[in-house]
């Protein structure tokens, strides 16, 4: 049945889908290069016109999980690196004049 991912991630995704799917149950997703990999429902985010979103993380993040949707994502590493880096200027200490 044909899905659509949205918010991918490197564990998982969120994917909409005109069924309804059982939370804890595991499905087989497969890409479009034809790589299989196996996932379980996490949570149901929205339900609306026919249309469900459901949470989803890969159940092995060994192997196929990696490269699953042909993309790279940021190591641990640079993930923490840019979690401590500030975006904001750095304000300066007041300093007082004398007159």
């Amino acid at each position: 049945m044909p899905a659509k991912a949205i918010n991918l991630n490197k564990c998982g995704a969120a994917i909409q889908i005109s069924r309804d799917l059982v939370v804890g149950s595991i499905v087989l997703l497969r890409n479009q290069r034809n790589v299989q990999i196996s996932a379980r429902i996490v949570s149901q985010l929205t339900a609306t016109h026919g249309m469900s979103t459901y949470g989803i993380e890969f159940v092995e993040q060994q192997g196929n999980a990696g490269n699953f949707w042909g993309i790279t994502f940021p190591s641990n590493g640079d993930e923490r690196l840019a979690s401590n880096s500030s975006m904001m200027p750095r304000s300066e200490p007041a300093t007082r004049r004398s007159n």
